[in-house]
């Protein structure tokens, strides 16, 4: 069988086994759930996160027995984040947004990407609660409910709308570049906006509902499957710094187009460095 071929029959399984995982979190939103916390108030997890997660690699392994997983599940029961290998490698947030879906936030979303060779193949993010369906192949665009998406056209930093997650600042190692960050965006941009899923928010970016989003503190889930869904609608994604983006140590600059990127690269730069100078003096 062919590679094409190959990827068509991922791509279909991974379809239907998330719509189908879906229904699980359609079904449980407005349930109370048994929430626990990952060792830091703002990472919890649900039973469904489990019960995704298990249900999805098991279906899987069936159907590619020979594939490997990556999932933030299991990375979190064994303590340790396994290493990206050229296999053919399933990546997979069961429930990114959990804090959302412990609220009834309706942002909240199952995310899946297939690398192989260290890159992204397919790229799926799924919102169930508000029907959007999210999709990408290498190379083939990327996709809204079967509808191709572009990333939107702005150009110049000032007038654009730029998503950020400010509860990182829990963390006291990203609460300073948080703040500074936060204070350089609202001064220099349209406006900020925020909703606590990293994956859904990089679809916005691929969609055109907000040109750019600045996000570390997460993981190769978090980013893996939205990725290539911006890169495949005309966008950008790398590191803060301005170089690669390193999909198992995610460092996030994603935005609409390389010169947005770039400019977010300069704002960043010069609010840290005004923030190290008034530290210092």
């Amino acid at each position: 069988m062919s590679k094409v071929k190959d990827l068509d029959e991922c791509y279909r399984v991974a379809e239907e086994l998330i719509l189908c995982a879906g229904k699980i979190i359609e079904d449980s939103i407005d349930t109370k759930k048994t929430v626990k916390s990952k060792g830091i108030d703002w990472d919890l997890v649900t039973e469904y996160d489990r019960k995704i997660e298990d249900k999805l690699i098991k279906q899987l392994s069936v159907r590619f027995p020979s594939h490997k997983f990556i999932g933030e599940e299991t990375a979190a029961k064994e303590g340790c984040l396994p290493q990206l290998t050229n296999d053919p490698t399933w990546i997979i947030d069961p429930i990114d947004g959990t804090t959302n879906f412990v609220h009834h936030f309706p942002h909240t979303c199952i995310s899946v990407a297939l690398l192989i060779n260290k890159k992204a193949e397919i790229g799926i993010i799924y919102n169930p609660l508000m029907r959007q369906f999210f999709s990408a192949r290498r190379h083939c665009g990327s996709f809204l409910n079967g509808k191709p998406i572009k990333t939107s056209d702005v150009k110049d930093v000032s007038q654009a709308l730029v998503a950020m997650e400010p509860w990182i600042a829990k963390d006291p190692q990203y609460l300073a570049s948080v703040y500074s960050r936060m204070h350089a965006l609202i001064q220099g941009t349209h406006g900020i906006r925020s909703l606590g899923t990293a994956a859904l928010t990089l679809c916005y970016v691929a969609m055109g509902a907000v040109e750019a989003y600045h996000i570390e503190s997460i993981d190769a889930w978090d980013v893996a499957a939205g990725k290539l869904i911006i890169e495949e609608a005309g966008g950008a994604v790398i590191d803060t710094a301005g170089g690669e983006l390193d999909i198992m140590q995610p460092r996030v600059i994603a935005a609409c187009n390389q010169q947005i990127a770039q400019q977010l690269v300069d704002l960043f730069k010069r609010a840290d460095s005004e923030m190290l100078n008034k530290y210092l003096n």
